[in-house]
C-alpha cells in the first residue's frame, strides 16, 4: 500500500461547510488517477475480500471503477448501486442518509441467497453502506465481506450492525492533513 499511502499526502483537504474533505483519485476522481495506484488497490482488495461469492455490489459513483476493476480481475458479475430509477420489474429502492445528504438510490439483479461482496471507495459516516446493507437483508441476499480502500475513524452507521467493514487504510483527516492509523 505504498503508493496509496503516499498518494494521501499529496491529495488536497478542502473545507465543505466546517468539514474537512478529502479530495483523493480514489474518492473523487481528481487530481487524476494513476493506474499503478488503482493497481495497487485492486490488488489489495482482492487479497483482503472474501471472494467466494456470486456478486460484486458497489453503489454509484465512486465505487464503480475500483469495482470494475475487481470485477474484471476476478470474473464476478458487477451490480450498480444507482442514483436513479429506471423502473424496470426488480428495481429496488432504498434510502440513504449521509452526514451531508440524503437521497433514493435503487438496484436490480440482486436475489434471495445471492452471496455478495461490497466494494467502495470510503467509508466515512456510514450512512450510505448502512442503508445497502439493510435492503440487500431485506432482499435476503447473503453479505459475504465489506470491502473500503478507505474507512475514516470515528463513529459510523454500521458500528452496532452485524455487518463488519474491512478497509485498506483507516484514515482521520483534519483541515491540514490526513492521518493514518
Amino acid at each position: 500500500m505504498d503508493k496509496l499511502k503516499a498518494s494521501l499526502d499529496e491529495a488536497p483537504i478542502i473545507d465543505k461547510d466546517g468539514y474537512s474533505y478529502l479530495v483523493h483519485p480514489i474518492s473523487n476522481g481528481v487530481p487524476m488517477l494513476d493506474p499503478e495506484l488503482l493497481r495497487e488497490v485492486v490488488v489489495g482488495i482482492i487479497r483482503t475480500a472474501d471472494l467466494d461469492v456470486d456478486k460484486i455490489v458497489a453503489p454509484e459513483a465512486m465505487g464503480i471503477h475500483i469495482a470494475t476493476a475487481v470485477s474484471l480481475q476476478t470474473d464476478l458479475p458487477l451490480v450498480v448501486v444507482r442514483k436513479r430509477p429506471y423502473g424496470l420489474e426488480d428495481e429496488f429502492a432504498l434510502h440513504k442518509s449521509t452526514g451531508y445528504s440524503e437521497s433514493e438510490m435503487y438496484l436490480n439483479d440482486i436475489d434471495e441467497g445471492d452471496r455478495l461482496l461490497i466494494l467502495d471507495d470510503l467509508i466515512s459516516t456510514g450512512g450510505t453502506m448502512a442503508a445497502i446493507c439493510d435492503a440487500l437483508d431485506e432482499i435476503g441476499a447473503e453479505i459475504a465481506d465489506i470491502v473500503v480502500v478507505f474507512r475514516k475513524v470515528g463513529e459510523n452507521a454500521l458500528e452496532d450492525s452485524d455487518h463488519e467493514v474491512k478497509s485498506l487504510l483507516d484514515i482521520s483527516v483534519d483541515e491540514d492533513s490526513v492521518t493514518i492509523h
